[in-house]
């Protein structure tokens, strides 16, 4: 994940994705609307400084609370990179909840046809989806 511009000053930004670990939610080059500073609860989609190369932003949804920080997983079960590797992310990595994603135009994407199409489905709210926090739990 890339985030354009360092330290946000304001309480939104955008950030990009890259990286398979939130696929089916997001996708390579989703852009996010990130809320720095939210609150977030089991099933919320955060970025996070990742916990063993801080200057690394992460993308993932929160599991739950623990001790020792928020447990974090990607949607997508065979990617790697989430809890399962490094283990709670400590609150002070956590910047903001992820609100919203868009996925920019393709080039091909010129019939009218086409930009309606995308118009309708490029922007999308990001939920927090307690079923799949309780899902990804039980494993």
């Amino acid at each position: 994940m890339t985030e354009q511009g360092r330290q946000p000053k304001a309480p939104l930004g955008i950030a990009e994705v890259t990286g398979p670990s939130m696929h089916p939610t997001l996708r390579q080059g989703d852009r996010l609307l990130v809320r720095y500073g939210a609150e977030v609860r089991p099933g919320s989609v955060a970025v996070l400084r990742h916990p063993l190369q801080q200057d690394l932003l992460i993308v993932k949804r929160i599991v739950e609370r623990r001790e020792s920080g928020w447990w974090v997983l990607g949607d997508n079960p065979g990617a790697e990179g989430d809890s399962r590797v490094f283990g709670a992310v400590p609150h002070e990595l956590l910047l903001g909840r992820v609100c919203g994603r868009y996925r920019p135009r393709t080039p091909d994407q010129r019939s009218v046809f086409a930009l309606v199409s995308w118009a309708l489905s490029a922007v999308r709210p990001v939920f927090s989806d307690r079923s799949a926090s309780r899902r990804l739990r039980a494993r």
